[in-house]
């Protein structure tokens, strides 16, 4: 009994231990952000003498931060949705049909996971520029779309194997052909997988760095975490203001997963074992 007290107490300890390590980074962010420039190098983990709000307006001003989270926003629906629409489909589909090419086609889908995204960013770049989407948020989106389907392919194909096929016959039986089944009976089951997609891409598209820093080239249509990135000059960074847009950037996701967390991980553990 004291052996299993004394193990419940270190794991706990443990727990805690790692809990601060994890929110040291943000304590210094959001502490620095409200000092000046040498106050900061004083001393990194002390708290500010005086806080100086201004950091904040001047960053909000900066990097344009209303353009930007504008900019992030429309990019980051717009794959959403389509990442949803077509994956849905797709992992219904392959999961209903029967058959080595439908295996195949999965397989295919679930391997391309394993491409890592920096040895096809290059040929990626050429093929945008082709395309003439280069430079364009929409395109961004698409791009977004064929990076992300494979993921959602996975998780809704193990998802819809859970889904009774007596549903879908019924549905037939009454009238419904095989796109008025899915939207009107099998997608609303999906809503669990479906959040959990749209909350695992959002946090991906609206932190992402390299794929917009290669597609996009206007500096009205950047994103937020590169309007961010503008303040890092190469003899000059100023500190405080780069981590008061950070913690602005960080302040949506933050919110975001706080609320649907549960879902993310019920939506995970479903999409991935069932079936």
């Amino acid at each position: 009994m004291r052996m299993q007290r004394l193990n419940s107490y270190l794991i706990r300890l443990l727990l805690i231990l790692g809990s601060l390590v994890a929110m040291l980074p943000i304590y210094m962010a959001v502490v620095n952000s409200f000092k000046t420039q040498g106050e900061m190098f004083q001393s990194f983990i002390a708290l500010p003498t005086t806080l100086h709000w201004e950091n904040y307006s001047d960053a909000f001003n900066k990097i344009n931060l209303l353009g930007s989270s504008m900019n992030s926003a429309i990019v980051s629906f717009l794959g959403i949705g389509g990442i949803v629409f077509c994956a849905s489909l797709a992992g219904y589909k392959l999961s209903r049909t029967s058959g080595r090419l439908s295996n195949l086609i999965f397989f295919l889908f679930v391997a391309s996971m394993l491409v890592p995204f920096h040895s096809i960013m290059i040929p990626l770049t050429r093929v945008a520029k082709g395309m003439g989407v280069q430079g364009s948020t929409y395109g961004l989106a698409l791009i977004y779309i064929g990076l992300g389907v494979n993921m959602a392919i996975f998780l809704y194909h193990g998802f819809v194997k859970s889904i009774p096929r007596e549903l879908e016959e019924s549905a037939q039986i009454d009238g419904c052909n095989e796109f008025q089944t899915f939207f009107q009976i099998i997608f609303p089951l999906l809503l669990p997988i479906t959040v959990t997609i749209a909350i695992l891409d959002f946090l991906w598209i609206w932190n992402d760095f390299l794929l917009p820093l290669l597609m996009l080239t206007d500096v009205n249509r950047y994103t937020l975490i590169l309007s961010t990135n503008m303040l890092f000059g190469e003899y000059n960074k100023e500190w405080p203001l780069i981590l008061s847009s950070l913690v602005l950037t960080a302040i949506p996701v933050i919110l975001i997963y706080a609320f649907f967390q549960k879902f993310i991980m019920e939506g995970i553990a479903e999409g991935a074992v069932k079936g």
